[in-house]
Formats: structure tokens, C-alpha cells, sequence
């Protein structure tokens, strides 16, 4: 009889050691931002910080810590790095390079991060988006930290503007670099870059899982009219971008996690939360609507030509984002969505 053999991430090769109450072992810099949002999130709708005690605040102190160790260039760390990671798989993404680390990196005032929101290893350190979540969040925590009086503060704050230093030095493209055949416009623009490894090399593509480049707004970075935003936001919605695809039954962003010519719903569902076009937005919406495959249900992705080949028939995560959009077109634009 055969036996299906279970996945155990305890057999991972990581530093730190894996324990049992981890079950992932893979280190992303948008796990330790959501942490903060959440945080954030609470105390911005009700202005209760009775929750937030010394366990709290020493959990924030490791958040803070880990950034920045993780701010080190490479040749810094030498062999003292406080992070690998290795696993037994077949998958080349699924596990870091060389002796489990990560792709070199020059201190930039940005953190480094070992994998993407999709579970992706990166291929350069400083994953931007995660970055800009990070810097957002931080600024957030500090109106807590600033409220209970905690020297944590000015480190938060101090971390949140080496951060953004960073991108602005470090994650801009140069404007005739993205000049593209495949550009909607023949202007030369500036764009922000998805990983850059401070020694100049930039990586641009765009990816679904939120923080994304396309989320930028939405993680509360910089503003939907934003005008280097705008030209970043055209590249990730071109052929440009090598994990945009555009089919018979809807057009959207994708990634490596699943593959070429399969778009991922949450990718449509971000790009109507940062619009500002009502056209735009219902479009969106119908294209939602018409490649559930019936099923009422957004799932991880579609294929470019046929809804019905999909991955996960429930995905919390796109259906979660989606009942967000939702929600907030009915406070923002009700009209879209509500008949009279």
C-alpha cells in the first residue's frame, strides 16, 4: 500500500534552528510589516493600547532588531550571518543558494529579504515592496510606541527612513532602461525597481502576492497619482513586465510561484483598489465575476484563456482582499457596486 509522505519543514536546514512551533522556516521581511499592521490596524480604529504590554513591546523590539541585522551588505556579515536557510527539493526557488544564504548584498539602508510573499526565493536581497510595507509600518508602530512612552520610538522611526532612503537611492530605474517595444507610451519614465542588491543590479518584473509593486498604494507608500507610481504602474500592466498576461478571458499579473499564462485574481483585485477610474474599477469588477469559473469563489489563478483552469479552488487569501475591495467600494463608491 502506498503511503503519502507529509511535508515537514522541520527537516529544513535553518539558522536559527527550526523548533516545533515554527512550522515555516522561510524568513520574509513582509511577515514582520504585517505583524505591525495588525497592530496598527487595531489601534487606529479604536485607540485602545491596553493590549499592548511588555510582551508586546519586547516582540516589537525583536521585529526591530531582525531589521537590522538584516540592513548588513554581505562582506559585513562575513560568516557570522544570522540567517540561512536550505531545503531538500527539487524546486530551485524553494531554497537559497550557496551554502543556504541569499543573493550578495551592499548596505543600502534597506532589509534584506530571503523570499517573497509568494514563498519565492528572491533573486536580488532587497525586495522593494517589502520594503516600502516595511517603512510604512514602522512609521505606524512609532505612534503606538510614541503613545506608551517607549524608547522604541526613535528606533522605529529611524529604521523607517533608512528604509525609505534606500528606495529613493537605490530602487529607481534609470528612466532609458525601461525604454520597451512594449511600453504604452514612447516618453522615457521612471519606474521603481521589484529587487535591487545595492551594487546596481536591478531586477524588474512584478509579482501578484501582495507587497507588490502594482500595491504600492494600497500599502499606504505613496499616493495613487504619484507620478513615478503612474510609470510603474504602466510598466507592471505591459507586456514589459514578464508576469503580466493578457488572455481571451481577462488580462492580469501573475509570477513565477504558478507559472507563465496564469493569472492570479488578487492581482485585479489590486489594481481596482488603486484606481482612481470608475471605468476602470467596473471592468475589474465584471472581469472578477466572469473568471470564477462559476464557482462564486476567487481562486490563486486562472488560465489566460480558460477561467476553468484554475489553481486552489479556495484561496483565502484573494478571497479575503476581495470582500476588502468590496467593502471599501461601498464606503468610497457605492454607486459601483449597488443598483438603485
Amino acid at each position: 500500500m502506498h503511503v503519502p509522505v507529509c511535508f515537514s519543514a522541520q527537516d529544513d536546514q535553518r539558522k536559527p534552528k527550526m523548533t516545533p512551533e515554527v512550522f515555516e522556516g522561510k524568513y520574509e521581511l513582509d511577515s514582520l510589516a504585517a505583524a505591525l499592521k495588525l497592530a496598527y490596524a487595531y489601534y487606529n480604529w479604536t485607540g485602545d493600547t491596553s493590549c499592548f504590554d511588555g510582551n508586546w513591546t519586547t516582540a516589537v523590539s525583536t521585529i526591530l532588531d531582525t531589521m537590522k541585522d538584516q540592513q548588513q551588505g554581505t562582506q559585513e556579515e562575513g560568516q557570522n550571518n544570522s540567517y540561512f536557510f536550505q531545503r531538500q527539493t527539487t524546486v530551485a526557488s524553494d531554497t537559497l543558494g550557496v551554502n543556504g544564504r541569499g543573493p550578495p548584498a551592499l548596505r543600502t539602508g534597506m532589509v534584506k529579504c530571503a523570499f517573497r510573499p509568494s514563498d519565492d526565493a528572491v533573486a536580488l536581497p532587497f525586495l522593494v515592496p517589502a520594503n516600502a510595507m516595511a517603512a510604512v509600518e514602522l512609521n505606524h508602530v512609532a505612534e503606538i510606541l510614541a503613545k506608551l512612552g517607549s524608547p522604541l520610538e526613535a528606533q522605529a522611526r529611524q529604521l523607517a527612513s533608512d528604509i525609505d532612503n534606500g528606495i529613493q537611492q537605490y530602487a529607481l530605474a534609470d528612466a532609458q532602461m525601461r525604454r520597451s517595444s512594449h511600453s504604452r507610451s514612447s516618453s522615457p519614465s521612471t519606474i521603481f525597481a521589484y529587487e535591487v542588491d545595492g551594487y546596481g543590479s536591478q531586477f524588474h518584473m512584478d509579482d501578484a502576492n501582495v507587497p507588490s509593486l502594482l500595491s504600492l498604494p494600497y500599502l499606504g507608500y505613496l499616493a495613487k497619482d504619484d507620478a513615478v507610481y503612474l510609470q510603474t504602474r504602466e510598466y507592471v500592466l505591459s507586456a514589459a513586465n514578464p508576469y503580466y498576461f493578457n488572455g481571451t478571458a481577462g488580462e492580469g499579473v501573475g509570477g513565477p510561484h504558478i507559472g507563465m499564462n496564469y493569472i492570479w485574481p488578487m492581482s485585479i483585485i489590486v489594481r481596482a483598489l488603486t484606481s482612481n477610474s470608475d471605468s476602470e474599477i467596473s471592468s475589474l469588477l465584471t472581469m472578477l465575476k466572469d473568471t470564477d469559473a462559476g464557482l462564486g469563489y476567487m481562486h490563486e489563478s486562472f488560465w489566460q484563456d480558460d477561467p476553468k483552469q484554475f489553481t486552489r479552488p479556495w484561496f483565502a487569501w484573494a478571497n479575503t482582499l476581495f470582500g476588502e475591495l468590496i467593502v471599501t467600494l461601498a464606503r468610497e463608491r457605492p454607486y459601483l457596486i449597488f443598483s438603485s
